[in-house]
């Protein structure tokens, strides 16, 4: 959902295109900025300055010639770009510091969870769930990529949108992301699903079926991915976690609001297919009768 970008207009370019506009030597320092967010985020102007060996009005002109408009979206830029490089030992690390045991552990863990899930519902916009349904229908094929942890999100969303009738599909390997996609044309819809920095494969098939004019559409979960760079129209979905993983609580359930908007698009044809399964959902041999 691209408003949700608005104060982050210059986080949806890439980071060399951030960077053109200073002098080399003041490049290089912001580039390492850059490279390690966790370590600069919370500093103030003033610090950051010494840091960078530069006076604080210095440092604020080379955030604006960068593109934002104040320190402070600055420093939202960072922390969306320490959300998506934190790796798993990052994330371990800061959980260490709690020092609550496994049941603070735990707890921390779950209250994580259900703020990503108030965060979704706080900024899901319905209207744009309806033009992502009325996208598929219109879609001659709907193509779905996403690898690693995001495999199980792709499957799901695949077999949803099959039972309801549309042309679906997916690819979870590098090589199934890559044929699929580039047989893609205008006519079809591509849903790429990947989170923090983005999985190359995936990032690879966005980019390729948006070459081939397919309209892309994006699941990830900051602003400065790849993915929302790159995609027509996109989702965020939080997968913040205090464990070592990432959680797909956030996520899932964009993808229950996702098949609830597919379903309802044309609910009468969607209760004609799932008449037609009906029997076999009550009788079918595949059901344990024991």
């Amino acid at each position: 959902m691209r408003s949700n970008s608005k104060k982050l207009t210059a986080g949806l370019k890439p980071i060399a295109v951030l960077l053109k506009p200073l002098r080399r030597k003041r490049r290089e320092l912001m580039q390492r900025v850059l490279e390690h967010p966790r370590e600069h985020v919370l500093l103030s102007v003033r610090t950051l300055a010494k840091e960078v060996k530069a006076e604080p009005s210095t440092l604020l002109r080379t955030v604006q010639a960068m593109g934002f408009d104040t320190y402070k979206d600055f420093q939202r830029y960072l922390h969306e770009l320490s959300v998506i490089v934190a790796t798993p030992l990052d994330l371990m690390k800061e959980a260490n510091h709690t020092n609550s045991g496994i049941s603070g552990h735990i707890r921390q863990t779950l209250d994580c969870a259900l703020k990503n899930l108030q965060s979704l519902r706080n900024t899901l916009d319905p209207a744009q769930l309806a033009q992502f349904a009325k996208q598929t229908y219109r879609a001659e094929r709907v193509l779905i990529i996403g690898g690693d942890l995001a495999s199980s999100l792709v499957w799901f969303l695949e077999y949803s949108l099959r039972l309801i009738g549309l042309p679906v599909m997916a690819a979870t390997s590098y090589g199934e992301t890559i044929h699929l996609t580039r047989s893609a044309t205008r006519r079809d819809v591509l849903i790429a699903i990947s989170f923090r920095r983005g999985l190359r494969q995936t990032v690879e098939g966005l980019l390729q079926a948006r070459l081939k004019k397919a309209y892309c559409i994006g699941i990830t979960d900051s602003v400065v991915s790849p993915i929302a760079r790159n995609s027509d129209q996109y989702f965020l979905a939080s997968i913040e976690s205090s464990s070592y993983g990432g959680s797909y609580v956030s996520p899932m359930a964009l993808l229950d609001a996702i098949l609830v908007a597919c379903a309802h698009y044309r609910r009468k044809r969607t209760l004609r297919l799932l008449k037609e399964a009906d029997r076999e959902s009550r009788y079918g041999t595949r059901w344990y009768a024991g």
